[in-house]
């Protein structure tokens, strides 16, 4: 009887034991999968992606559902015109080869604006727009600029400089379906990227911000007037891109 009393005591402790056991797994379950969502899988592809061209993009999916065609051929940084690169990074990212992949003060600004009611804006260094357009959907909401922020430390500390600059001019959009600098060149001049001119090479820069809107082979007058602010900012930046 003493024995059955003892037995029906430690019972209770016994089941409490089990259930710590059960919630301290559960709660080790949760946090690997966890860290494997936000770290180890982010790295393994950014990683992965220092050397193998992005097979595509969200927003290329997204345009493809929608009907559009995709028009694209990967091309290496060797294979661009020389005044490829000055001209879109004084379009887009003056400072690029002097940030560390992030502009904070900007990035605060447009986080207090948000933060009290406003549309929430840009502020993206291309290191930023190339994170955002490998890994992310596209939308302008908090998730989505908390998520862009944290890719973009991580790309900044994986890649060069030089590979980002390289993967953002091959997966830009600069037209309905049309992906990449070597698509762009053929698309809108007939011609490979690595024969681009100056003012080619400035009115593609120049139409960026709106690919979809706007078209280097066809530029209202302001876009011609904005590609020719972008060529002489370019002459003036290409002797500063060390970095490349």
């Amino acid at each position: 009887m003493a024995d059955r009393r003892r037995e029906r005591r430690a019972a209770p402790a016994t089941e409490k034991m089990s259930f710590g056991r059960r919630l301290r797994r559960w709660i080790t379950g949760l946090f690997m999968l966890v860290f494997g969502l936000v770290f180890v899988l982010p790295v393994a592809a950014i990683l992965l992606f220092r050397t193998v061209p992005p097979p595509f993009t969200p927003l290329m999916a997204m345009r493809l559902v929608e009907g559009e065609g995709l028009e694209r051929k990967w091309v290496p940084l060797e294979a661009v015109s020389r005044h490829v690169a000055p001209a879109v990074l004084a379009s887009e990212d003056s400072r690029f080869c002097q940030h560390d992949g992030i502009d904070w003060h900007e990035f605060r600004q447009a986080l207090a604006d948000y933060l009290e009611g406003e549309r929430l804006r840009g502020a993206s260094t291309v290191s930023m727009q190339t994170a955002k357009n490998v890994f992310l959907w596209p939308s302008r909401t908090m998730a989505r600029k908390v998520g862009e922020a944290y890719l973009t430390t991580l790309i900044e500390w994986l890649w060069p400089k030089r590979r980002i600059l390289e993967v953002y001019l091959n997966i830009a959009e600069w037209g309905p379906g049309i992906y990449g600098i070597e698509a762009a060149a053929r698309h809108h001049f007939g011609k490979p990227a690595a024969r681009l001119t100056p003012r080619e090479s400035a009115l593609l820069a120049a139409v960026l911000p709106n690919p979809r809107r706007w078209s280097a082979s066809r530029p209202t007058g302001y876009i011609r007037g904005r590609a020719g602010t972008i060529q002489v900012r370019a002459r003036i930046i290409a002797p500063l891109l060390n970095c490349l």
